[in-house]
């Protein structure tokens, strides 16, 4: 009987062409599935998902989640926290925060996404829990003492409802932590949160990636007691 990351595998070479690739976070190495080319993914949406604006973002490994990856490994070490990560498209900053030992609910909006999320835990040797979430709606009750997410702040009209997801999912002394190319719309964000009685704290880390070094800005976020 194959094993669920077999079963998993077969599955998604199923439907696309696949890149598995090895990464260096830090001084942690990891590998990660995820989809070879996101364009030809995006000329085979249907046009329901264009329409609704459901875009293959996720099929991305944006640079952004490695930044926050190794900072919760290396600096946050979430071990024994509940946590939850919005937007987690293939799953590298989940992976890496079940990896540093804390309990992780992954969840992205696209449910296409999930099956990536579980293989790349389980073939780093971890687990987590999955599930789909619309930072504009959802029933979820649970909260959480961290929450991450990479590369969401990119279209205004997005950052009110990542606010409310925030405030709605972290527990009173929770933390949210939020890695962003340094963009004029995202510095919009802080602002917002703290006209909404968040503490806000900008932490800026260089990425080399190409031969060329990134500013990418991890926010980190936490309620005004």
């Amino acid at each position: 009987m194959p094993s669920r990351l077999e079963e998993l595998y077969d599955t998604l070479y199923s439907q696309y062409p696949l890149s598995q690739a090895t990464y260096f976070i830090g001084n942690h190495r990891f590998r990660f599935l995820s989809v070879a080319n996101s364009y030809e993914l995006l000329d085979s949406l249907s046009e329901d998902y264009i329409a609704h604006e459901i875009m293959p973002y996720w099929a991305e490994i944006w640079p952004a989640s490695f930044v926050l990856a190794e900072y919760i490994l290396d600096e946050v070490r979430p071990a024994g926290q509940r946590c939850l990560e919005l937007v987690a498209g293939v799953g590298v900053v989940s992976v890496a925060a079940a990896k540093a030992g804390a309990s992780v609910l992954a969840t992205d909006y696209v449910v296409e996404a999930l099956p990536f999320i579980e293989y790349n835990a389980l073939v780093n040797g971890t687990q987590l829990r999955t599930m789909r979430l619309d930072w504009n709606s959802f029933l979820l009750a649970e909260r959480f003492d961290m929450v991450f997410a990479a590369d969401v702040l990119y279209e205004r009209r997005n950052l009110l409802p990542i606010l409310n997801a925030l405030d709605r999912l972290l527990k009173d002394d929770g933390k949210a932590l939020i890695a962003t190319p340094c963009r004029e719309i995202a510095k919009n964000f802080l602002v917002l949160a703290q006209e909404n009685k968040f503490h806000t704290r900008c932490i800026t880390k260089p990425l080399l990636l190409l031969g060329n070094t990134l500013q990418i800005d991890i926010y980190e976020l936490s309620r005004v007691q």
